[in-house]
């Protein structure tokens, strides 16, 4: 049995890469990857934008499996991105255990702000 010792990066579909990079790039301010002009990092977890029908594939964006990507603070996250134009599904909620606020990049791929105040026990 193979041993999987972490995650090399999580692919994200896109109709259109140059919208998604600048998307990506411009609009969240993740890091580009210094090698590759369609990968961007979220700490230590690369996104690697791509267009399954350029490999012959049908495109479908991801959905209820959101990135949750991490920020100190949710609610002014949130508004800097409002301010930017993206658009939120529904408001902020708390779990008891963190703030999420839910929203998609510009294919429909599900994304999260997510701020975990409890500690993991």
């Amino acid at each position: 049995m193979p041993t999987i010792s972490k995650l090399d990066f999580v692919g994200v579909p896109s109709q259109d890469a140059e919208r998604s990079r600048k998307f990506y790039g411009e609009t969240l301010g993740l890091r580009p990857d210094a090698n590759a002009q369609y990968e961007f990092w979220a700490g230590e977890t690369c996104l690697g934008i791509w267009e399954p029908q350029k490999q012959g594939m049908p495109f479908s964006p991801q959905k209820n499996g959101h990135l949750a990507l991490h920020v100190d603070d949710v609610a002014a996250a949130r508004a800097e991105l409002e301010s930017k134009g993206v658009e939120f599904m529904g408001e902020t909620f708390d779990t008891g255990v963190c703030h999420m606020a839910l929203f998609t990049d510009p294919d429909g791929n599900d994304l999260m702000l997510h701020h975990r105040y409890k500690p993991v026990s």
